[in-house]
């Protein structure tokens, strides 16, 4: 026994990759055919939650075993009698993210790859600066009266309407009751524990950041709260597009009047995006309120630093992608034939549902691929990886797919994680546990029952021969085929049985509010990525999307970090220019993407976002209101002096940090020694098309 326990020794001597786990040697009985005993190792899990989750460095795949006779141990001698050694075979997903971690791999990231993650200079002198610039007092408590509001819609539309509700209260100097939002309320099945606002952002951050822009209460008085309750108060349905003078004229009247108004928020807003230059400050307020007041709990802050910490395990850089597949952006552009079988489908009756409530103003069946090439879809993953592949981005990059819903599932995911086979999301690296005590205790809901089919006795099946008319007549149908669980799941279940879409189960509206939490763990990851990546951002149906938010938040924090602008619209073409060849291009079409993609980092990609996005959102582009510029010439909108000492400041501290790269020299030398060989062999720089079967 004395190998066993030096084995046990060795095998707990290796380097701790995972802390948690304890792996423990033990003999078991042999097999018919042995008279030996075998090895059998044991893996033991020592954290408070066993169960097989995903962990970031782990997969449920990872440890496996050559075979299963991997070794046999003579009792009497303790000699191994096999040849074959233990060997521990890691999942090819886990190897390669080991590798990328550069555990226990000496060497240093490629110069092409560093530049790759590095900041967009010419961004950086653009600093965050919403602070009031002119005469702006503080809010008195003698106030015209109340505000409510309810807030219809997704995530994206929630964080926007809530930025506009403020600006109004300040315009029409109001007190706003915290916002009612419809999506978490106590009627769609959360935990008692959240109010409908608590249970996505910090009340009391909110209420404190914005003591000096108005007064903002958690309820209204208990006499006036009994009086709404009786409908006594009246209640307006503002647009996205309204503009101030339509508060002024129409509710500061009604306001003054009644002391109270409600307002019901749907189009995720209800101001608009771009305003006059007299309501500068008021633009300014709106960046206060997204990127200071308006915090999440503190709950979803921790998992999702958490989150971030674990992608960037060994100091590396992560891309956030964000494919915007949503079902409802799709279908108002018209994209269904990008799609497969039930997908389109589903598409195709939301189209048909806004053309009926007159959102969209054209015919329910278009030509998709027409719609592609105008830039009006998004692009597919599949094209994402190409694109990446196209800027030098190695297989190995950390990718962090962002967003509560793709649609489309898995499936549209399979050739993106075939070129990068680090793509995870929040469920690869968080525990089941850690995302379930974002929801709080919840009653159990009984899940959506199943309509099995009903078996016919053979008395009814004869009756039915007997009745089916004169013969000959053909064979009866095959039976019905009994319908599974796994085909009756999720919410589009419905349309192989149905022509109309069912309501919603009281499961399906806890989804939908769980969604608001895995949205909000997304947008601090995408915004704390070292580059972000949309996929369908200015999807053109007129309300803000998150991947605009996510891009505006990013340019008004550090303009300088790396945010992907694409153009659809020219991308759409390039890829259409090389469609045979979409694995092996030219080194033209590679050079033509990778210069689109540098040149949307920076001032081209704002002037982009400038025309297309601000018009939607104006959180989605805060420039120039809600920024300042490092100059030595005097200008309106320079920066103030403790920001320019600042950032000097921090300037001097990274060029300390910095340390000279050998692989620049060694780099050199190569190019040198290949450009030394360029006769002898063929150069992959050349114009010339690859062929697959090499």
């Amino acid at each position: 026994m004395r190998s066993l326990s030096n084995f046990t020794r060795n095998i707990n001597s290796l380097p701790p990759f995972f802390p948690f786990l304890t792996i423990t040697p033990s003999l078991v009985p042999p097999l018919p055919h042995t008279k030996t005993p075998r090895l059998h190792l044991s893996l033991s899990d020592h954290r408070s939650i066993r169960q097989p989750t995903h962990h970031p460095f782990i997969s449920p795949y990872l440890v496996v075993w050559k075979r299963h006779d991997l070794a046999t141990l003579d009792s009497s001698s303790g000699a191994t009698v096999t040849t074959n050694n233990v060997e521990l075979v890691q999942y090819s997903v886990m190897t390669r993210f080991i590798e990328d971690l550069n555990i226990d791999v000496v060497g240093k990231q490629s110069v092409r790859s560093k530049k790759l993650w590095k900041k967009v200079k010419s961004l950086e002198v653009l600093q965050p600066y919403a602070n009031p610039r002119s005469k702006y007092p503080v809010p008195v408590e003698q106030s015209n009266g109340f505000i409510y509001a309810k807030i219809f819609g997704e995530f994206e539309k929630i964080r926007s309407s809530i930025c506009d509700l403020v600006a109004i209260s300040r315009l029409l100097n109001a007190t706003l009751v915290i916002p009612e939002i419809q999506e978490s309320t106590s009627s769609k099945g959360i935990s008692s524990e959240f109010k409908s606002f608590s249970y996505l952002y910090n009340e009391e951050q909110f209420i404190t950041s914005l003591n000096n822009d108005v007064i903002i209460v958690k309820n209204l008085p208990t006499k006036l709260k009994e009086a709404r309750k009786r409908k006594e108060f009246p209640t307006f349905k503002p647009k996205k597009s309204a503009s101030p003078d339509y508060y002024i004229k129409e509710l500061l009247p009604e306001l003054k009047k009644s002391k109270v108004i409600g307002l019901v928020v749907m189009d995720g807003g209800c101001l608009q995006p771009i305003l006059s230059s007299k309501f500068v400050e008021y633009q300014r307020l709106r960046c206060r309120v997204a990127f200071h007041a308006l915090h999440f709990r503190p709950e979803i802050l921790a998992l999702a630093h958490l989150i971030v910490q674990r992608l960037r395990a060994s100091g590396q850089p992560y891309l956030a992608y964000h494919p915007g597949l949503v079902r409802d952006s799709l279908a108002y552009q018209g994209c269904a034939e990008l799609f497969q079988d039930i997908h389109t489908e589903l598409i195709q009756y939301r189209r048909a549902q806004m053309v009926k409530q007159k959102m969209i103003r054209d015919d329910v069946s278009v030509d998709s691929f027409i719609r592609k090439v105008n830039g009006s879809c998004p692009l597919m993953p599949e094209e994402v990886g190409l694109l990446l592949r196209a800027m030098g981005y190695p297989p190995t990059t950390r990718i962090y797919l962002a967003g509560s819903e793709t649609f489309g599932g898995q499936r549209v995911m399979i050739p993106l994680r075939a070129m990068y086979t680090n793509l995870v999301d929040r469920s690869n690296l968080c525990h089941k546990h850690e995302l379930n005590t974002l929801l709080g205790k919840e009653t159990p809901i009984p899940s959506n029952s199943l309509n099995s089919i009903p078996k016919k006795t053979i008395k009814d099946s004869t009756q039915e021969w007997n009745k089916a008319g004169p013969r000959p007549r053909p064979l009866p149908p095959p039976p019905d085929r009994p319908i599974y669980q796994h085909e009756k799941e999720g919410w589009y279940g419905w349309i192989a049985e149905k022509d109309s879409e069912p309501d919603p189960s009281p499961i399906d509206l806890r989804d939908k509010a769980h969604r608001l939490l895995w949205d909000a763990l997304d947008y601090v990851v995408s915004v704390e990525a070292d580059a972000f990546f949309p996929g369908f951002h200015n999807d053109g149906s007129g309300s803000p999307d998150f991947s605009s938010l996510v891009m505006g938040h990013r340019l008004y924090e550090m303009a300088s970090a790396r945010t992907y602008r694409p153009d659809r619209k020219f991308l759409a073409n390039l890829l259409n220019t090389t469609q045979d060849h979409l694995y092996f291009p030219k080194r033209s079409w590679t050079l033509a993407a990778r210069k689109h993609l540098n040149d949307s980092l920076a001032e081209e990609g704002l002037e982009r976002q400038l025309l297309h996005s601000k018009p939607m959102s104006f959180l989605s582009h805060p420039l120039p209101e809600c920024s300042c510029t490092i100059s030595k010439k005097p200008g309106k909108n320079r920066c103030p002096k403790w920001i320019e000492d600042s950032f000097t400041k921090s300037r001097l501290q990274e060029s300390e940090n910095e340390q000279p790269d050998d692989d620049e020299v060694d780099e050199e030398e190569m190019n040198s020694e290949n450009e030394s060989k360029v006769n002898d062999s063929p150069s992959l720089e050349e114009d010339v098309e690859m062929d697959p079967d090499d």
